[in-house]
């Protein structure tokens, strides 16, 4: 039973920072694409970041470069989102998902990707 398990959320202010943990148990975290994605009231599903095994391989949406970083601890089976520099913009239900695979450079597109967490939320306000 492959599950994934966001934690890290929380109320922050407009320049703090927060991390976000993504839990797999169930599969190989080497053998899989991570993706993050957010979802903001009223506004489509948004990729956020992913990262392949190949090679570590990362990309990043537009909006975040620069102060998010994505990561893997293989050891602990799990993938984070370092989250600097917070923007009331960022605030989203954020879910991590996986995607079998080992290609070169990863993609933000959701329905490529396998299995899905429940979200944990984060909100950035004064």
């Amino acid at each position: 039973q492959v599950q994934l398990v966001e934690s890290g959320g929380g109320l922050v202010q407009p320049g703090g920072s927060l991390r976000l943990s993504c839990a797999a148990s169930g599969l190989t975290l080497d053998y899989y694409v991570i993706g993050w994605f957010r979802q903001a009231p009223g506004r489509e599903r948004e990729g956020v970041s992913c990262s392949s095994s190949s090679d570590g391989s990362t990309y990043y949406t537009d909006s975040v470069k620069g102060r998010f970083t994505i990561s893997r601890d293989n050891s602990k089976n799990t993938v984070y989102l370092q989250m600097n520099s917070l923007k009331p913009e960022d605030t989203a239900d954020y879910y991590c998902a996986a995607e079998r695979g080992i290609p070169d450079w990863c993609e933000l597109l959701p329905n490529t990707y396998d299995y899905w967490g429940q979200g944990t939320q984060v909100t950035v306000s004064s």
